[in-house]
Parts: C-alpha cells; structure tokens; sequence
C-alpha cells in the first residue's frame, strides 16, 4: 500500500502525492488523469496498449508502432474539420506495467507527457493514465483542458474498455 506524502508546490498550496511522483518543468496540478478497472487481465491490456493492430481497433490509426523506448510515431485526427497531426517519442517502456510517450502537434508550440501505467487486481486491471504538459499548448479552445478530459475519458472509459472486456475479440 502507497501511503501519499504531502509536498509543497509553487503557489503554496499543498497536495497529496505518491512518493514516487517528482515535480517536473510540468505542473503535476495541472495534469489529466483518468483511471478505469478492466474485467480483462494485464496482458491483455498491455497488448491492445501496445500491438499496433490492436490499437487501430480501439485508439488512433497508427501507421507504425513499438513499445520500444525511442521510437517516434505519428497520426492524424479529424476533429470537426481540422487536422491535428499528432507527433509522439516514446520515452519509456515497463514491460506490462508501463509506457510513457511524449505528445506534441506538428507546427504548434507546446510538448506533453501521456503515461500508461497497469495494476493487475486479481483477474482485473487498473488502468492509470496520465497527460501532464498539456498547459504549454496553445490557449486556444481547440486545446482547452475540458477537450483532454472529455477526449481521454471516452478512450479510456469506452473505447479501450469495451475493446480488452470484449471475449469475442481476436488476438
């Protein structure tokens, strides 16, 4: 059981942290976080997290993907007539545990951290994510906080819960 430590942050105020959450040149207080508890196992997560075939069913259409520290991928959403061309590096890989990838757009300021990180509970997952960095985005409507939470809530939420609960999908 982590027990969460109480550090000061910047405007004086303090938070509950786990101890092994550090301050970075992104604000902790300002990250997206969302996490869900899977009826799947965490190899099964882990690999629809991970294998590109699976993640085209569940989470964007990546032409190419690893879970290898250094690998650059991209993708393209539509959203409402624009296109966000999404870059990514990942950045760290835990074998059914965790993986992390930073997250920026082609031709707009601003860099951000989405992390994935897996608890198996008994024949259930907990699945953590966390998407620090979205603060240096443009402070535009396109990017605002609401549209991270609401975009990474329905992924989560929905979109890769029904894909790892679902017994009639093929590996």
């Amino acid at each position: 059981m982590k027990i969460p430590i109480r550090r000061w942050i910047g405007s004086g105020a303090m938070i509950n942290m786990p101890p092994e959450e550090t301050m970075t040149t992104n604000k902790l207080s300002d990250a997206v976080v969302v996490e869900r508890t899977f009826k799947a196992p965490v190899a099964r997560v882990w690999q629809a997290l991970t294998d590109v075939e699976q993640m085209r069913q569940w989470y964007f259409d990546l032409k190419e993907f690893k879970p290898q520290v250094g690998l650059e991928f991209e993708f393209v959403v539509d959203h409402e007539g624009t296109n966000y061309h999404h870059l990514c590096r990942v950045t760290e890989v835990i074998p059914q545990q965790k993986i992390a990838y930073t997250w920026r757009y082609k031709d707009e300021p601003g860099d951000s951290l989405v992390t994935f990180e897996l608890f198996g509970e008994g024949d259930n997952t907990r699945v953590k994510l966390t998407h620090t960095g979205i603060e240096t985005f443009p402070k535009t409507p396109a990017f605002a906080r609401k549209n991270f939470e609401a975009g990474w809530t329905a992924i989560i939420g929905s979109e890769l819960k029904q894909f790892v609960e679902n017994k009639e999908r093929k590996s």
